[in-house]
Parts: C-alpha cells; structure tokens; sequence
C-alpha cells in the first residue's frame, strides 16, 4: 500500500514574487513523505488594501480553498518569535498553518546553488566567478535579494542592451525550479524550523493549529 499522502495547501505570501517559495515547500513536503498539491494566493488575485493579515488569510482561503496554509512572514528587522506571534494572532478560527519565515527575505533561501543559478540565468557553462555568500552567513546578509538578482546577472555573461533587458525577477523563479536538492538550507536555523513544523504537522495529521515549533 502506498503511505504517501496528498496535502492540498495555499502559500500566503508578502508578495508576488514569493511564488519561488513554492519549490522549496513541495521539496521540503516529498521529504517528509507528502504529495504536495500547492496553490499560490498572489496579492495580485486577493482584495486590495486588506486591513489585516488575519483578512489576507481568510481571502486566501476563500478564494484558494486547502486543508493548510503556508504563511509566508520575513523576519527582517523583526524576530522570528514575534513573525511566528503574528501569524498565529491572525489564523482563522478552527484553522491549520504552517509558518515560513526566512530570517532575511525568500531569496536568501536561493543563494547557494551556484549551478542553478547559472542554469536559470541561460547560461548554463559558463565559469565567470560569482559572488555568493557562504551558506551559514545567508540569513546574516543584509541585502540577499540583490545579491542573488547580481549573481543571475553575472552568471548570464549578457553586455550591454541584452543585459539591461535581463530579468532577474523571473530568472528567479526559473531557479527555485531548477535546484534539485534543498537540503543544504538545513544548515540554517530557519529552515530547520520549518522543517520540523512540517514534521509536527505530519506526525499530528494536520489537526488544526499552527506549526511553528523551534528546534
């Protein structure tokens, strides 16, 4: 008999171009034995100027019906603590969530592949040096996104008007797909938590409440 079980979710993010998250959530998901069935509540399909992150969830809900919610929160000038607090304020009554709380912003989580960046940036052979941080200093880098959207620009080899029209956004989102192994960013202590939320959810069968743990 076949024990995987499949868990319909929908990410609720800070923004939309957090969808690079959902790679990292279905990887993390199969690891701990889950077929992973993802929605994404971009910002762009909810209601605008919701008063609340407690009204951005239950929009996201409404609109992207699952049995758990993947609550996107960065920690930046903030601590993982009062993220995880704020989170679990606005749950829906009865309601089952994840926390994903990068102690930076989501790219931080998408600096340490060096071959898939290269891959995402159309540029796959190239060997132009790139500047990435080491992966025990990512949550510590004050500025990951740019680092990263550098990094994908390097990697390219583009000059001068091809390079301009270069995307980073949306080699971004080519990247979260092309890394095949997110297991390094157990090295991080954020991801480790939100690993072993997941654990706690699976090992709980998903009754309601939020999983958040530290480790």
């Amino acid at each position: 008999m076949n024990s995987v079980k499949t868990l319909r979710f929908t990410l609720v993010a800070d923004g939309s171009s957090d969808a690079a998250l959902l790679p990292i959530i279905n990887w993390t998901l199969r690891s701990a034995g889950v077929l992973p069935e993802g929605s994404f509540a971009d910002p762009r399909r909810l209601p605008k100027k919701l008063p609340s992150l407690s009204a951005k969830l239950k929009a996201a809900l409404e609109r992207f019906p699952c049995q758990v919610l993947f609550v996107h929160r960065d920690a930046e000038a903030g601590s993982w603590e009062s993220r995880r607090d704020e989170i679990k304020a606005a749950m829906v009554e009865n309601g089952t969530a994840v926390a994903l709380i990068p102690v930076r912003i989501s790219e931080a989580w998408l600096c340490f592949d060096e071959g898939a960046i290269r891959q995402a940036s159309g540029n796959p052979k190239g060997t132009i040096p790139l500047v990435l941080p080491r992966l025990a200093r990512i949550e510590s880098d004050p500025d990951p996104k740019s680092r990263l959207h550098d990094a994908l620009r390097t990697a390219s080899e583009l000059t001068g008007r091809r390079r301009k029209s270069f995307d980073p956004h949306e080699a971004v989102h080519l990247l979260a797909e092309d890394v095949g192994d997110y297991s390094p960013l157990r090295a991080l202590p954020a991801f480790r938590r939100f690993e072993a939320a997941i654990a706690a959810g699976v090992h709980a069968g998903w009754r309601p409440g939020l999983y958040a743990d530290l480790v």
